[in-house]
């Protein structure tokens, strides 16, 4: 085993070395960059990414221009430093550069297989997921609906701010966890539809940012896949677990999610249903479950890990980004008084009138 093994590792390093020099003389379309030693040079290069990637990519820049190649193993990518550059690549070429390359090992994991937004080659698959997300979830009159579980966060971010104030005898709040937590808990109820408890909130939340947080930690597994696989199996295996214990948190909202939509459906659908303390909202699940695309010249369904992986896009592509904004928009407002002034005329008015019209 070990012999076979041993002969393996030698015929990929041989052909690596083949495939290197053979690349040093022959003219190359692509941009400049550093040359590649075989081997040796690769792991030069990845020892520098891995620990300072930002300094290498500068100091590229510098010697090659704008626009330089960097090759990292088996992957080969080409980096834009240059504002008018990246304009005229994405705007005025949009089309040439609409589509995403093939994904690289754990991306093609945690996509399973590109089949969500980010990384889903630009096709019909894309525009299916894409137009499903737009129009029936971020429409503005289906943002409508959400009036009341906005209303439910914006209570629990008051309650959880009072209570660290009091509990921290105004030493200062970390504000932007609270932030965090709020943002997370409106997304969740507009993933999975239901107003979910504390420890529900905080399992799924600890499920996507192990993945998110550890993920730099698996890149390694991307650089020749084939050998990397082996050297790194423990990793690899950890890595698969890491995206089994994601799933394996989700899938159960997803399947009492799909219990709810069969029940409303033997009722007789969810437009015909009259009941006034009916609470149900559509959701981003809802919505996935309806979807149907063709595949290998056959209309499929999303199974529960594709699912599973557009949830996880889904919520942590809206977390950080509004919490962070919320983080900036209050430091503002501590730093510019006169903004503060502003705001709070702006709030007397509607309350005001909601005094006076009986409403509050």
């Amino acid at each position: 085993m070990e012999t076979w093994l041993m002969i393996t590792f030698l015929c990929l390093i041989f052909s690596l070395i083949l495939k290197s020099i053979r690349s040093l003389f022959l003219q190359s379309p692509l941009p400049p960059g550093p040359p590649i030693v075989p081997i040796i040079g690769t792991f030069t290069l990845l020892q520098q990414y891995f620990k300072d990637p930002k300094t290498l990519l500068q100091n590229l820049h510098a010697k090659y221009g704008p626009i330089f190649t960097l090759k990292l193993g088996s992957q080969t990518d080409i980096f834009i430093a240059n504002r008018f550059l990246a304009h005229q690549a994405l705007i005025q070429n949009s089309t040439v550069f609409a589509d995403r390359p093939k994904a690289l090992p754990t991306k093609k994991v945690i996509s399973s297989d590109q089949h969500d937004i980010l990384f889903s080659f630009y096709g019909p698959i894309w525009r299916l997921l894409r137009r499903n997300l737009t129009s029936r979830i971020l429409h503005p009159l289906r943002v409508k609906s959400y009036a009341q579980a906005r209303k439910w966060v914006l209570d629990i971010l008051l309650h959880r701010l009072k209570y660290d104030s009091y509990e921290r005898n105004s030493k200062g709040v970390f504000i932007i966890d609270h932030f965090r937590y709020g943002m997370f808990s409106l997304l969740a109820l507009m993933c999975f539809g239901d107003k979910l408890d504390e420890n529900q909130i905080r399992e799924i939340e600890e499920s996507q940012r192990v993945m998110l947080l550890n993920f730099s930690r698996y890149n390694v597994l991307n650089f020749w896949p084939p050998i990397t696989k082996i050297l790194f199996r423990n990793r690899w295996r950890e890595f698969l677990n890491l995206r089994h214990d994601q799933e394996a948190v989700l899938v159960p909202y997803i399947n009492a999610r799909r219990k709810i939509k069969e029940e409303r459906l033997r009722k007789g659908g969810e437009n015909n249903v009259k009941d006034s303390n009916d609470e149900f909202v559509l959701s981003y699940v809802d919505t996935l479950l309806d979807l149907e695309f063709l595949e290998e010249e056959k209309m499929t369904k999303l199974d529960d890990g594709k699912i599973c992986t557009l949830c996880s896009e889904f919520l942590n592509a809206g977390t950080d980004t509004t919490s962070t904004a919320l983080e900036w928009i209050m430091a503002n407002l501590v730093k510019y008084q006169d903004i503060q002034e502003k705001l709070v005329e702006e709030i007397k008015g509607p309350i005001l009138f909601g005094i006076l019209s009986g409403k509050l």
